[in-house]
Parts: structure tokens; sequence; C-alpha cells
């Protein structure tokens, strides 16, 4: 008897690590009849094992294969790798066979990849992974996305795998699990959970007050990041109109000089962009610099065409605003057509950086474009350096005296014409930067300008013609108004209803918001 005993014992230390490991122990069965296949797979799919994420692709590719003795290898190229152990092993003689599968063995191998992917190492796989396994709502998917919710760490991938726990739980024939699952939709801010829970109402009478509830809940989440994704959407269009209007507000509100070139300008801007990155192409290191490098070189290019139209031309017209107005429209349409035949008609491709690609998310699953959030702060920007240039630098102070008190500021010593000009080409300098941050939203074309020309004037005229502070305060409120109305009246009626609402508030207020005070208002 004793020697029985022994014996038993040396049998058990003599087992092969596989019988205590539920992975090892599925093995065998993928390398035996269709029906053993079909049993194996499930069994690795349900244990939520990642080592068995390349095993049962590899079985699906016809990349796995039996020695004689049973060994199962995995073919990677022209190497083999041991499916028990993952070390390299030689082929050998005879050479191993290659095993076949039948359809009912890729139907099991379709799902059992579908729910391991949710342990995957690669982040896409897990979310592509959640997505799959929200659409089956299984209940027998609900270990598996515990287990992996329990160590996932990507919060998008999470809010994801949430969902689809809570759908697998409201299909499962526990009362306490369904409650459990409308509580975790109910928690969300997401229309698939409400499309989930609607779809329960009528599978689950008896828990119809607590489905509605949770719906109700969801409504209230949705209506706040609704209202959210508006005012982001407004705060966005504002600040392309800030950076588009910037430039005018000086020009027009400074100069008074109604300058219909200043869309091509921004359209100059742009392309300068283009030929920026253009030339980083052929500097590997240089290209995700390509960005920043082209703001002051957009600033210079177009500043130097400001500043050479101002000579050449507006100075002639001072004091003369229909001859202006036709004179820049004509130096518009020259440029438009100087820079068809340059570039060509067609659109042209500015590459955004990596730092600029992408969306965040903020909680309740509200998305914010990064292109668009740094457009919004590079506009507070380029205002804040326009506020610091206008307000403490010589330069400014020199302006500021000249459109006040011409006459005063040329006996003061003043140059009144190198100041015109310095003036004229620093507003058409922030309007090439304005073009730098439109080419990474919209169509680089020799029309590009063309479509903001009429906005930009509005802001300046609402906002109260040389007030920076109006530019400011009237490119948000327009672009607020815009994206509040469009959901009801749509793209078209909403700029219609924008305009009217400026011409009848600039009846009543003709300097517009802020108006100025004092000599700059009587000059």
């Amino acid at each position: 008897m004793t020697r029985i005993f022994l014996f038993i014992l040396l049998l058990a230390a003599a087992l092969p690590a596989r019988a205590q490991d539920p992975f090892l122990s599925a093995l065998p069965g993928l390398g035996g009849g269709f029906g053993a296949q079909a049993e194996a797979v499930e069994r690795l799919g349900a244990l939520g094992d990642p080592r068995a994420i390349p095993l049962l692709r590899a079985l699906g590719d016809g990349r796995l294969l039996r020695r004689a003795d049973g060994t199962l290898l995995v073919r990677d190229g022209a190497t083999l790798t041991e499916a028990a152990t993952g070390t390299t092993a030689e082929a050998g003689t005879p050479e191993p066979a290659r095993i076949n599968i039948n359809n009912r063995v890729r139907v099991a191998l379709r799902g059992a990849l579908g729910r391991l992917q949710l342990v995957s190492p690669d982040p896409a796989e897990r979310l592509t992974a959640a997505e799959g396994v929200l659409r089956s709502r299984s209940a027998e998917n609900v270990p598996l996305l515990e287990a992996a919710l329990a160590r996932e760490t990507v919060p998008r991938i999470r809010s994801r795998m949430e969902l689809a726990l809570g759908a697998s739980r409201l299909v499962a024939t526990d009362p306490d699990a369904k409650r459990a699952g409308i509580a975790t939709l109910g928690a969300s801010a997401s229309p698939e959970a409400r499309s989930v829970l609607l779809e329960a109402r009528a599978q689950n009478p008896d828990l119809l007050p607590e489905i509605e509830a949770a719906v109700a809940a969801i409504d209230r989440r949705l209506a706040i990041r609704r209202g959210v994704e508006t005012v982001f959407q407004g705060l966005s269009l504002g600040s392309v109109l800030l950076l588009a209007a910037l430039g005018l507000a000086i020009t027009f509100g400074v100069m008074g000089v109604i300058n219909m070139a200043h869309g091509e300008f921004v359209m100059l801007g742009a392309y300068t962009t283009f030929v920026v990155q253009e030339i980083c192409r052929g500097i590997p290191w240089l290209l995700p610099w390509s960005l920043p490098l082209s703001i002051p070189a957009a600033f210079l290019v177009t500043a130097l065409a400001g500043g050479a139209m101002e000579r050449g031309l507006i100075r002639h017209l001072y004091g003369r605003p229909l001859e202006t107005l036709l004179l820049t429209f004509g130096v518009g349409m020259m440029i438009q057509q100087a820079v068809r035949l340059g570039f060509g008609a067609q659109n042209r491709e500015v590459l955004s950086p990596s730092w600029m690609q992408g969306t965040i998310l903020l909680p309740m699953d509200i998305p914010l474009t990064q292109n668009r959030l740094w457009i919004l702060l590079f506009s507070l920007v380029v205002l804040g350096l326009v506020v610091l240039a206008i307000r403490f630098t010589r330069f400014g102070l020199e302006m500021r005296a000249v459109t006040q008190r011409r006459a005063i500021a040329s006996s003061m010593g003043i140059r009144t014409g190198r100041v015109d000009a310095l003036t004229f080409a620093f507003g058409s300098g922030i309007a090439g930067i304005a073009g730098v941050a439109l080419s990474q939203i919209d169509n680089v074309s020799p029309n590009l300008g063309t479509g903001y020309i009429i906005d930009s004037f509005l802001v300046v005229v609402f906002g109260g013609v040389g007030s920076l502070a109006g530019t400011l305060v009237g490119a948000m409120g327009l672009g607020l108004v815009n994206k509040l109305l469009e959901p009801w009246a749509g793209a078209v009626l909403a700029k219609v209803f924008v305009l009217v609402a400026a011409m009848i508030f600039i009846q009543r207020r003709p300097r517009g918001l802020f108006a100025q005070k004092g000599r700059a208002a009587e000059a």
C-alpha cells in the first residue's frame, strides 16, 4: 500500500505543467479532429489569456503545424516556435504537418478572437474588441469583460468596455445582473447606451421604471454634452473669425482703409505654409517644425506684400474710401490669378503635425478636436501679442498718434508716411498668420480668403471700428450665435439671421459694440 501511495506521488510530481495550466491543457485539442478543434478554440477564447491570441491567429491563417508526437508549432516566416513554450524550435524529420480547419472552426475562431482581443496588448485591438462585444451583447462575455476592465487603463477603452459590460449584463437571466447592467448604462452619456436600454424595454417589462429613469439620466447628460459641443464649435468658429479679422481691425479699423484684398493676404499666408512644408520635406528632421516655421515666414511675406501695396497704391488714395475699395478689389483679383498661375487652381495639401491631430475626450465623452483647440489658443496668443505691440512699443505709440492726429504727429517729428506703411504691413502680416491657422482646417486654394472677407468686416464693424476688444467680443459672439442657430435654421439661414441682426444692431449703434471715445473717435 505504501508503495502504491509513493508511486502516485511520484506520478503527480512528474505530470507536466499543462495539467495545472488551463491554457496548456486546451492546446492538444487544436491538433485533433474538427469537433475537438472547435471545443479547444472555445475554451481558449473563454480563458481570456493573451497567449492564445497569436496561436488562434496562426490556426486561422494556416500557420499552425503539428509534429508526429503531437507538439504544436507556429510558423512565422522561416521561424518555428513551440506553441506551449514560445521557444524557437527546429522543423526536424519528418516535416511537421499543417493543421486544417473547417467552417465550424472558423466561426469559433472569430468569436474567440473577438473576445480575446479584449486583453490584447494593442490598444486599437482592445477598442475594436469592445465595440464588437457591445454589438454582440452576450451574457457569456460578462466574466471576460470584468477581467479586462480590471486591468484596462486607457479611459476611452474603459468607457467602451463598461458599455459592453452593461449591455451584456442586460441580456442575462439573473434580475440582479440586469439591474447592474441598467445602472452601468444609465451612468453613461452615450447614444448607444440609450438605444440598448430602449430596445430592452419590451423584453423587461418588470424593470421598465428603472429603464425609463436610466434613459432620462442619459438624456440629461446628452443635452449637456450637446451644449458643450455647441459652445466649443462656436468658440472655434469665433477664433477663426478673430484671426481673419484681427489684421483688418488694424488696416480698416485704425487706418480707415477698406482693403478688399485682405482675404487674399490670408490666402497668401496659407500658400506660404504650403511652400515652407514642401521645403522641409527635403530635410526630414525639420518637417515636424514646418508649421512653427511657417508663422514668421507667412508674416514676412504678407507684410512685405502689404507694405508694397500701401507705398505703391494706397498712399495716394487716403480719404477716398470708394476708390480704395475698388483698387484693393482689383489687386485681390490679380493676386488670386497670380496664385493660380503659380500653383494651379487645385487644392494644395498641408499636413498637420502629430500634436494637432486626434480628438481629446472630456468627461461624458465630449469630443474636442485638437487642431481647432490649438487654433483657439493660437488666436488668443496672437491677439495678446498685437495688444502688447500696440500698447507698449514705440511703433504702437507712433501708430496711435498718427491715426488720431496726423498733423500734430508730423509736427512732433514722426514720419507719418513710414508709420502708414508699417501699420498696413503689420495688419497684412497678421492676415498671413491667419492663413497659417486656416491651412490646418480648410482647403488651401486661391479662393481660401474669399469666404472670410465679409465675416471679417462684419466682426470689425460689429465690435467697434478700431477696438481690439470689440474684435474679440464680436468674433466670439458671432461664432457662438451662428452655431447656436444652425441646429434649428441650418447653416445658410443662420448666417442670414446673423447678418440681419447685425444690420439692426448697427442702425442702433453705428459705432459698434465698443465705440471709440475722445480724439480717436473724432479723427
